[in-house]
Parts: structure tokens; sequence; C-alpha cells
């Protein structure tokens, strides 16, 4: 059974900062591309920021450029995501996404809230 869990999130003032984690087990993890996606109310799902299996490519979200850094322990089985100057806008539950084998799969979210 794949599954993804997701941790990190909480209540955190603007400018600050938060590390959101992804732990995975079910699928070979190494061979996985894994994504962070968010979605705030009343928006559609946006992906935020991709690594692939190695670590070596990474791929953001203009609005998250320079600010969010993602990365990833193989040894772990686990796919972090380093979010530092955090703004209101940034409010949304994140979600954890492993790409395998022509199989996706999700986690149930981990939310932050950026307020003051």
């Amino acid at each position: 059974q794949v599954q993804l869990v997701e941790s990190g999130g909480g209540l955190v003032q603007p400018g600050g900062s938060l590390r959101l984690s992804c732990a995975v087990s079910g699928i070979t993890f190494s061979d996985s591309a894994m994504r962070w996606y968010r979605q705030a109310q009343g928006k559609e799902r946006e992906l935020v920021a991709a690594v692939s299996q190695l670590g070596r490519l990474t791929n953001y979200a203009d609005s998250v450029k320079g600010r969010f850094t993602i990365s990833r322990d193989n040894a772990k089985n686990t796919v972090y995501l380093q979010m530092n100057s955090l703004k209101p806008e940034d409010t949304a539950w994140y979600y954890c996404n492993a790409l395998r084998g022509g199989g996706s799969y999700w986690g149930r979210g981990t939310q932050v809230t950026v307020s003051s």
C-alpha cells in the first residue's frame, strides 16, 4: 500500500519559515519524481515545486522562487519543502505527490496558515 504522509504545517506569521516533510512508503522512493502542490480555499490546486529522482533537478512556481526550496533524502524516503519569507498568500493546504511508473500518488495534505 502506497502511503504519503505530510507533516510540518501550522500557523506562522508573515516573514516566518516552515519546513514541510513528506514520508513515503510502499513505492521505490528513489525511482519517484516528487512534487509539492498547494490548494488555497476557493482556488485550484497548483504545482509549487518539483524534484527529480536523484534530486539533481528542481523546478518552482514563479510565486515561490527564491523563497521555497525542495529537497529529498532518498535514504529516509522523505521529501522536504523549506518555506522562507512566508506571505499570507502562501496560506493553503500543501500536498505531496509521487510520480512513478505511470502512477501518481497523493498524501492527505498539511495545512499552512500565514497570518499575524
